[in-house]
């Protein structure tokens, strides 16, 4: 991991009230990232006055969006566009998450035509796949990963990839307490790369960054980034608590200087 900067990112869901969003920014806007870059995703409602607390006080976290409609205007009620996010300074936007495919209905089609939307636009866009209990149970994990990732990259510009991260999110460890071991985690995101290598190339397999989300803890961050295809994570329940998500923070940023450091030294 040594060549790639972590990432860690909070998704907020559908929470807090516009007093707690301030007090999270406030915290997170205290955070030292040493290594570890750092983004949130806020509600959609609150995404203008936390992107702008963040700029008063000087961080350099980045604010994202939890979603994006894939057509950029039009008669579309309640849905938003790459350009409106844009026109707020929001660079970054979360598609595919498990919830937006699994509650919300989301298509694997979809996800890919938002996908390739925000990338068009210059966007950062972490895409979320992951695979459900009973396709694990039933050993699907790697074909299942393969197939959303190919359908999520399907109609990307390959000059485009550069701003693309992707999340492994196993649907069965997000909010459960549940967590893929350190060891089966690391196996998914070495899948995931060899998959990405098919699509792309060896030069941005091996940039891209591909997180983890399920159930991250102050408790399990350091073993899960010490895994070399583990790159940070992408955080729900654990980012409402300032100081739960700052530990995971330095977490990932300890990881990244432990692998430079060794990198050195051999």
């Amino acid at each position: 991991m040594a060549s790639r900067q972590p990432l860690v990112g909070g998704n907020w869901k559908m929470n807090t009230a516009s007093s707690e969003a301030d007090a999270l920014a406030g915290a997170v806007a205290s955070f030292q990232p040493g290594a570890c870059q750092i983004a949130i995703f806020p509600p959609f409602v609150y995404l203008d006055r936390v992107a702008a607390a963040l700029r008063t006080a000087g961080s350099t976290t980045l604010v994202g969006a939890q979603d994006l409609d894939h057509r950029d205007n039009g008669a579309l009620t309640g849905q938003v566009s790459a350009s409106m996010l844009l026109d707020l300074g929001i660079q970054t936007v979360l598609t595919g998450h498990s919830e937006r495919r699994h509650v919300i209905g989301d298509s694997d089609e979809l996800v890919g035509l938002k996908t390739a939307r925000a990338l068009d636009a210059g966007m950062m866009c972490l895409l979320c796949i992951g695979e459900t209990l009973e396709q694990r149970e039933a050993g699907e994990t790697d074909a299942v990963n393969e197939r959303q990732l190919r359908a999520g990259l399907k109609n990307v510009q390959a000059s485009t990839l550069g701003n693309l991260v992707v999340a492994y999110e196993p649907v069965w460890a997000i909010g459960t307490g549940q967590t893929a071991s350190p060891d089966d985690a690391q196996n998914a995101h070495a899948a995931i790369r060899g998959v990405l290598r098919s699509i792309t190339d060896d030069a941005t397999a091996d940039a891209t960054r591909i997180l983890y989300g399920g159930s991250v803890k102050p408790s399990n961050a350091n073993e899960l980034f010490a895994m070399p295809d583990i790159d940070g994570g992408l955080i729900g329940g654990a980012s409402l608590n300032a100081d739960d998500f700052a530990a995971i923070c330095t977490a990932a940023s300890d990881s990244a200087t432990t692998a430079t450091t060794t990198a050195q030294t051999h």
